[in-house]
């Protein structure tokens, strides 16, 4: 038995083939909807819903890091439907229960698993796809063929740029796999194994996903990129001085804030299933601020709504961050702001500096292979920041990347500066100053500002 859709027979197809018969009603060619027409036949598939064999437990990955905990209710290997589980453990009598946990579109998720719009095989570029069969067709190898088509400054540039404008053609799966390995093969090659980048999905969607791709770029000797790579909005500076994503707060943990700031994270959208603790915390008398461009869903939460004009964000950032600076550290210490800065931040560490064209521009950080002696004997010493204390000694202290790259640095990834404290300012401190040029992007020109360090 043949399906004209997925070109060839499976057992999914005779069964539902075989199930027609099994049901009053009109079946559709593809055998993917069942109509009732008259009366109250239509209250069946309502009914039927609880004619499930088992319930089993899964979740939502499709790029959602709430990983809610739902019930699926299965007949004959098929969803029938949905709910929330509800066996969450308690947070606490001080706050709102997480549960239940889940969103429309988790509801809604096996409309999506059976969806005929659902991509179910390798899709390529029709214009890559003629070329690359073309060329193995021409010269009998994968490899030759790929290096044909972007070694070709014609070929190379037309599939490039049919990129953003669709085109796509449904191919085999050796063949979008063969593909795939002759790319690699052909850049290792020509190029090394480093020039090889690569990327996973994000950790909280699937780890099984995200490790068996980053153990093989890893065995490889490619570079692994991160998620942060694809989506571009998050703050790098945790996960390369600190080795780890973000370590942001529990979403339960927005309940206790008393000045919530919404910025470039819609709540009641990108975090429904957790979205309540903002809303409920305003009732405990929590300011809500959002920055959006647009009227956004999180928009009528706010208090003060702060419409940022598109491609100003970064300005504004630096703009709170030069009065926070200036009211908290330069002119007024303020010791709730020191303290989180010295023990939290990056802001303690020091940053080389390096000569361009007769100007100094900030470097990378500086790190313990820089200073030499004891400190550059470490394992993983070129990942290993470092500070100085109150006395003007650099310190490499515990927590940095490099701590968790041996076995050595296991049960030194913590953040415990054992009664260091770090120098903030070489003003005051230290006699020597150099006038150090930033970028400027205020201007069609590029240039530097110029400042004293």
């Amino acid at each position: 038995m043949v399906d004209s859709h997925a070109g060839s027979a499976t057992p999914g197809d005779a069964l539902l083939r075989l199930g027609r018969y099994f049901h009053r009603g009109e079946v559709s060619a593809d055998q993917r909807t069942l109509h009732k027409i008259g009366g109250r036949s239509a209250d069946d598939f309502y009914r039927d819903r609880w004619a499930h064999d088992k319930v089993v437990r899964s979740t939502h990955g499709v790029n959602c890091t709430g990983s809610c905990s739902w019930k699926i209710y299965v007949k004959d290997g098929v969803i029938t439907w949905e709910s929330q589980q509800t066996d969450y453990p308690s947070v606490g009598a001080d706050k709102p229960e997480y549960e239940p946990r889940g969103c429309p579109r988790g509801a809604s998720f096996s409309w999506y698993t059976y969806s005929p719009a659902r991509v179910r095989y390798p899709y390529i570029r029709g214009v890559l796809l003629e070329y690359y069969r073309e060329a193995k067709e021409r010269l009998k190898d994968p490899v030759l063929a790929w290096a044909d088509i972007v070694e070709d400054p014609e070929k190379s540039k037309r599939y490039k740029t049919a990129r953003g404008k669709g085109g796509f053609v449904r191919a085999e799966w050796w063949e979008a796999a063969e593909i795939a390995a002759a790319a690699h093969v052909h850049t290792i090659k020509k190029y090394g194994p480093d020039r090889v980048a690569g990327f996973s999905p994000i950790p909280a969607m699937s780890m099984v996903s995200h490790a068996v791709g980053a153990r093989f770029i890893s065995l490889l000797g490619g570079s692994m990129l991160s998620f942060y790579d694809w989506y571009a909005d998050l703050p790098v500076a945790s996960p390369q001085v600190f080795g780890d994503q973000t370590d942001v707060p529990e979403s339960a943990d927005w309940f206790d804030a008393g000045y919530l700031i919404m910025w470039g994270s819609n709540v009641p959208v990108t975090r429904t299933p957790d979205a309540h603790y903002m809303t409920e915390a305003r009732y405990r008398g929590q300011k809500v601020v959002v920055v959006s461009p647009d009227y956004a869903d999180n928009t009528k939460f706010a208090d003060e709504w702060l419409p940022a004009r598109p491609g100003t964000d970064a300005a504004l950032a630096m703009a709170m961050g030069h009065v926070i600076l200036k009211e908290f550290f330069v002119e007024k210490q303020t010791l709730y702001f020191t303290d989180y800065v010295k023990k939290y931040t990056d802001l303690p560490f020091l940053i080389t500096l390096t000569e361009r064209d007769g100007r100094l521009l900030p470097g990378k950080f500086l790190t313990a292979a820089d200073l030499g002696g004891e400190h550059a004997d470490t394992e993983a010493s070129s990942s290993k920041t470092v500070l100085l204390d109150q006395a003007g000694r650099p310190v490499v202290p515990n927590g940095s990347l490099g701590h968790r790259f041996t076995a050595s640095g296991e049960g030194h990834w913590n953040l415990d500066l054992h009664g260091v404290h770090p120098m903030l300012t070489l003003l005051g401190n230290h006699d020597d100053t150099a006038t150090v040029a930033l970028p400027r992007f205020d201007s069609d020109q590029p240039g530097f500002l110029e400042r004293g360090v």
